[in-house]
């Protein structure tokens, strides 16, 4: 299963910043929508596209294997 470490990488990026970051504003500043995001990080293994992954990755600075993880079927 691959997981995206949405909620990882939000308390990563507030813990820099000094500031709690929250859904909403990653929605507005990646222009995607708040329930989506909050699906991101409440259901593990939530399907999403590429388009998804492209804007995290733009907002966080990251690249997509940061902020994915895989982890096998058991």
């Amino acid at each position: 299963m691959i997981r995206i470490r949405l909620t990882q990488m939000l308390d990563d990026k507030g813990f820099k910043e000094k500031r709690k970051i929250t859904l909403k504003e990653v929605a507005k500043e990646a222009c995607l929508s708040q329930p989506t995001l909050s699906r991101i990080s409440n259901i593990p293994g939530y399907n999403t596209n590429t388009d998804t992954i492209n804007a995290l990755c733009k907002y966080f600075k990251c690249k997509p294997g940061d902020i994915l993880e895989f982890y096998p079927d058991e």
